[in-house]
């Protein structure tokens, strides 16, 4: 799937980031949030930066996390500034700068755009393989959602399961979106 993803000619890659990002802004429980968590990508994702832009020119408060190796766990924190609050971190992915950027409990946010590798329509989830995500998914509100971003190509017939993989409410793509749950 990586293989496949980073196959994928830039120029179209940024075409494609940027369809999905009209449709993530366009979903009501994105338009409804106050709180959004989002990550910034990096190599061959889904291109997060005009979602991120949008987040905090929308008034909305954003969530950034940072990898905490020691405890093998994500740390959420308020962003007001992207491009001055990131720092390089764990395997280079930018991350909120804990000396500028107040922690927060991930519980805080009402809209998550979570990463992966692959997703199913069903809401099934291929992570980078580490359990970060998933780990603090799990001790989200019932009413906060959980919408997963990428390529069309990373939608799959069924991937494999386990018990502590925890679905999302929507995949989105450039050519759609496929609710779990309304």
């Amino acid at each position: 799937m990586l293989a496949a993803r980073d196959a994928l000619p830039i120029a179209e890659r940024a075409a494609l980031s940027a369809a999905i990002t009209a449709r993530l802004l366009w979903l009501p429980a994105y338009r409804n949030a106050d709180c959004v968590s989002a990550y910034m990508s990096i190599g061959s994702e889904f291109d997060t930066a005009a979602f991120v832009a949008d987040i905090l020119a929308s008034g909305k408060r954003l969530l950034l996390p940072r990898v905490d190796r020691a405890q093998r766990a994500l740390v959420f924190h308020f962003v007001d500034d992207p491009a001055r609050d990131l720092v390089p971190g764990t395997w280079g992915i930018r991350e909120p700068d804990p000396a500028r950027c107040p922690a927060i409990e991930f519980r805080a946010a009402d809209f998550v755009l979570v990463p992966g590798v692959a997703f199913t329509r069903a809401g099934d989830r291929l992570g980078y393989g580490g359990g970060f995500y998933d780990g603090q998914l799990a001790k989200l509100p019932a009413a906060a959602r959980k919408v997963a971003a990428g390529f069309s190509l990373q939608v799959l017939d069924s991937l494999p399961t386990g018990p502590r993989d925890v679905k999302v409410d929507a995949v989105v793509t450039e050519e759609g979106e496929w609710k779990v749950i309304e």
